[in-house]
C-alpha cells in the first residue's frame, strides 16, 4: 500500500496526486533528466518509478506526490488486492 484515498488531491496536473504516503512504501532520489532537476518516487519494495515528488502541495505536508496512475491500483478500503 503506497497511499490512502483521503490523501488524494485534486492537483489540477492530470495524474493522481497525493499529499501523504504510507511510512516505509516509497524511496526517493534525485532525477536530472530532461533539462531540470526532480525529485524522483520510486516503490521500495521493487525500485520501480512511480512519479516525481514536488513542494507545491496543501497541508499537513505541503507536499505533492504526483503519481503515474499506470503505477497504481485503487483498492477500496476493506478489501484486499485480487
Amino acid at each position: 500500500e503506497l497511499f490512502r484515498s483521503d490523501t488524494k488531491l485534486e492537483s489540477g496536473s492530470g495524474w493522481p496526486s497525493f499529499h501523504t504516503v504510507r511510512p516505509g512504501a516509497v524511496e526517493t532520489s534525485t532525477d536530472a533528466r530532461h533539462g531540470m532537476t526532480r525529485t524522483e518516487v520510486h516503490c521500495a519494495k521493487c525500485g520501480g518509478h512511480l512519479g516525481h515528488l514536488f513542494s507545491d502541495g496543501p497541508e499537513p505536508t505541503g507536499l505533492r506526490y504526483c503519481i503515474n496512475g499506470v503505477a497504481l491500483e485503487f483498492v477500496p478500503d476493506g478489501e484486499t488486492k485480487a
